[in-house]
């Protein structure tokens, strides 16, 4: 995070509180979460304080990023049967519709396929010609009643050879178009397009014309390239800050997105949480480029102000600032936004009226714990 100096004008802002040294002034004295001091008592402890600067609730801070795709939006095309590459249609980059030809191959086992499609098809006819016959000569009482159920039998399982044959050739990437007209013209190929099977953008092309290879081997990965995931890597001390729905803004591009995932463990190596946004993509943003993301980390409900880090008291997990107020500074409760090595941001229940106390906070603190534990 940065924030700038001339947003945080502290020297402008600030006035300096002057008192003497704790152990001089007995009077000093601690209310619950609150210290006693007149204004005579606090020049030795150096107490100085500032009024918060406002940060907008829709500010957003800088994290890295990367660009992927969503992997509900890949799809690797296989190869539907053992056989070679014999020519690619299309190169990594292009944009294809679906039933685009992406691939051709050469396949003794798409000649098989078909050949049993076909075979398949023909004991079909057969098997329907035979229960018919067999069906009059049932009314006309000159067969059994057994040979009919046995005729009804076959012709079943002729129906049930020939969906599975079609399945398969399905499988192999021929349309219902294409094996009616195998039906009808018995017209064998060896030769199988393989087609994109949905509108996508090609991403990858895993073989090369000529290429042998063996059935279900990846031969071209597609992608939908909208929208896109931005993965951020944010400190894990800032992560309470992150909430899903947050507004993420990427740096350079004019459509915004929005947290989708707060991830729930911790990358031990950066001590860093993912935090996956969603975003449309118009065509200026590409998988695999870095950017800097930046989120929301405040609600609209909610006012956030900047104060230099020194503000800052801590007691266990709990982050609170001291606030002037009449014969005295009282401790505020605030949820820690962000910080740096410099500044935080903060929520809580305190105005750009206040004056915060920035610095002389080890000795405000040493009087609270001190009073608090006698």
């Amino acid at each position: 995070m940065h924030l700038s100096s001339p947003t945080l004008s502290w020297r402008n802002g600030a006035r300096i509180l002057i008192a003497a040294a704790v152990l001089n002034f007995p009077s000093i004295s601690m209310a619950e979460d609150g210290v006693k001091l007149s204004p005579e008592q606090a020049i030795s402890l150096g107490v100085r304080v500032v009024h918060p600067v406002a940060s907008p609730t829709d500010k957003t801070l800088p994290y890295p990023a990367q660009i992927v795709v969503p992997t509900p939006q890949m799809w690797v095309v296989s190869a539907p049967v053992a056989g070679m590459v014999i020519n690619l249609s299309v190169a990594r980059g292009d944009r294809v519709a679906a039933g685009q030809p992406l691939a051709f191959m050469e396949s003794p086992g798409f000649v098989s396929q078909q050949r049993d499609y076909l075979h398949a098809v023909a004991q079909d006819v057969l098997a329907a010609q035979q229960l018919n016959r067999n069906t009059q000569l049932f009314q006309g009482n000159a067969v059994a009643q057994r040979v009919l159920e046995a005729s009804q039998a076959e012709a079943r399982q002729a129906s049930i050879a020939v969906a599975e044959r079609r399945q398969m050739l399905r499988l192999s990437g021929l349309s219902d178009e294409t094996i009616s007209k195998l039906t009808s013209e018995a017209a064998i190929s060896a030769t199988l397009t393989v087609d994109a099977p949905r509108p996508a953008t090609v991403v990858d092309i895993a073989v090369s014309p000529g290429q042998r290879v063996e059935q279900s081997a990846p031969l071209i990965k597609l992608a939908q390239l909208s929208p896109l995931w931005v993965e951020i890597a944010v400190p894990a001390l800032n992560i309470k800050a992150i909430r899903q729905g947050a507004k993420v803004e990427v740096d350079g591009y004019e459509t915004p997105g929005q947290v989708v995932l707060v991830s729930e463990t911790t990358d031990p190596a950066t001590q860093t949480v993912l935090v996956r946004a969603e975003v449309h993509n118009s065509g200026d943003l590409r998988p695999g480029q870095t950017a800097a993301a930046r989120i929301s980390f405040a609600s609209k409900r909610e006012s956030a102000w900047e104060l230099p880090y020194s503000a800052l008291f801590r007691r266990g997990e709990q982050a609170s600032v001291f606030v002037a107020m009449q014969g005295g500074f009282r401790l505020v409760p605030v949820t820690l936004l962000e910080e740096d090595q410099d500044h935080v941001v903060i929520s809580g229940s305190i105005t750009n009226n206040d004056e915060v106390a920035v610095s002389g906070i080890s000795a405000l603190r040493g009087i609270l714990l001190k009073l608090g534990a006698g």
